[in-house]
């Protein structure tokens, strides 16, 4: 089945360095395995991964005029992701991370958030919503709420399918700061710290429930090797992870909201489209970064099951 999407919001040049230790002291050196850089955020990360399962991508959000960008742009170009929605903006760089792994598997990180901070409803086209059948925000906190829900609520008038995915952990705060985007998201796709985070509630069900009562339509939220817990008005569906061998788990939390995104465009139900989410998150942790392996959609529907 078509499905087009608009993945808005942040986009992230990661380079993940494997094999950290420790911090050399002074001004020493230390020999690593890899060194490697990849598309990532909750926009662009999740963007490969549609693109990986079929799906026609166009990427919109803010990039800087330096050399990051230029990386940024090519490494979503060689996905099939079409960016030309990613404006270029003199005076900011383009956001990016660094990320050391250690050998256990942590991975601490140092971020710049750049360009991201910078991108404002002003920056997307007229035309955006033309063909589209699903728009994803990642990121509604760089918009503020009302903004956001501007975006979502327009959207959602032409016919269009609305996710979202916060970037920033989780507090009353910055719940109150999105609050105004939603009432107008279709799926909201958080982990499992920024759900517990926003509601103080006591376990992960009832604090999803509290977010439906925010108005949105239904809450599939990660818990990394525990899968996903999938929440709507029809009840509470738990989602095992797949037994897998983990290599490093960034970008996993974007796999599985392109994954869960694609099997609800193929008409399976949330829960369904949660186990198609798993899987695909199962195929990213197995390698480095956002675009880790070599998939498609059959690959993890076989997966999935």
């Amino acid at each position: 089945m078509t499905m087009t999407v608009a993945a808005v919001g942040v986009h992230v040049l990661d380079t993940h360095v494997l094999g950290i230790e420790s911090i050399p002291q002074g001004s020493e050196g230390q020999l690593v395995e890899t060194i490697r850089m990849s598309p990532a955020g909750t926009a662009g990360g999740t963007a490969v991964v549609l693109s990986r399962l079929g799906a026609t991508v166009r990427s919109y959000g803010a990039v800087g005029t330096d050399a990051v960008a230029d990386t940024l742009l090519a490494l979503l170009g060689r996905e099939g992701v079409d960016t030309s929605g990613l404006v270029r903006k003199d005076g900011a760089q383009t956001s990016a991370s660094v990320i050391p792994v250690r050998p256990n598997g942590d991975r601490p990180a140092w971020h710049c958030i750049g360009a991201n901070g910078a991108f404002t409803l002003d920056d997307l086209p007229d035309d955006l919503l033309d063909g589209l059948t699903h728009l994803h925000l990642g990121g509604p906190e760089f918009l503020g709420g009302d903004a956001a829900g501007e975006l979502l609520a327009r959207a959602r008038a032409a016919g269009v399918t609305t996710s979202v995915d916060v970037l920033a952990p989780g507090d009353a705060d910055l719940l109150a700061w999105i609050a105004g985007a939603l009432p107008y998201t279709d799926y909201l796709l958080p982990n499992d710290e920024q759900v517990l985070g926003f509601t103080g509630a006591a376990t992960l069900a009832e604090g999803a429930q509290a977010l439906l009562a925010h108005g949105v339509g239904c809450v599939a939220v990660t818990q990394g090797a525990r899968g996903a817990l999938v929440v709507s008005a029809g009840g509470v569906v738990e989602v095992p992870a797949l037994p897998i061998e983990v290599v490093d788990t960034t970008g996993c939390g974007d796999a599985f909201s392109a994954g869960f995104l694609r099997g609800l465009s193929l008409g399976r139900t949330p829960a369904d489209a949660a186990r198609l989410g798993c899987a695909t998150a199962a195929q990213v942790a197995q390698g480095v970064g956002t675009d880790a392996g070599a998939y498609d959609l059959a690959t993890v529907e076989a997966l999935a099951g």
